[in-house]
């Protein structure tokens, strides 16, 4: 298969960020990047865009750093509190989940991807749990979750 060389113009899952020279098949390239603005073929007069490319990179990576430490902030002063159904020892009936995390911290003004909670597993008895939110690559937090027992 034929590879072509290509300088990315934008931030690509799985590719590269802006300014990165990245091999990549030809057709992926011609029928997909190029069009549609999200890379330039690595010839010598485009190889000249690069220092403009790598200058909005670090402008957009700090604030992307700032942005994860003002949130940080913000997890670290919530404290979570759920409530399930338990039996007789203490066995709880049913979980709580990232998507449960993910709607509380919605609730109190913080929209984090539901992905970026690292829970293990679903917490399935009660007690204090501390979660950790992965903010960016060098930022995460620690949220506070309580799970009591539901009072019939």
């Amino acid at each position: 298969m034929a590879t072509k060389e290509v300088i990315l113009k934008e931030k690509i899952a799985g590719l590269g960020a802006e300014a990165d020279v990245v091999k990549v098949k030809a057709g992926f390239a011609n029928n997909y990047l190029v069009p549609q603005g999200k890379a330039l073929e690595a010839n010598k007069n485009n190889l000249q865009h690069i220092e403009d490319l790598k200058a909005a990179r670090a402008k957009r990576e700090a604030e992307e750093l700032t942005e994860a430490n003002v949130l940080s902030g913000k997890i670290k002063s919530i404290n979570a509190s759920f409530q399930l159904s338990t039996g007789q020892d203490e066995k709880a009936f049913g979980s709580v989940t990232s998507i449960d995390i993910q709607k509380k911290l919605e609730e109190s003004g913080v929209s984090v991807d539901r992905t970026a909670i690292l829970l293990k597993s679903p917490i399935k008895s009660t007690g204090k749990f501390d979660v950790e939110i992965k903010l960016h690559a060098e930022i995460s937090a620690m949220l506070n979750v309580n799970v009591s027992s539901k009072e019939d």
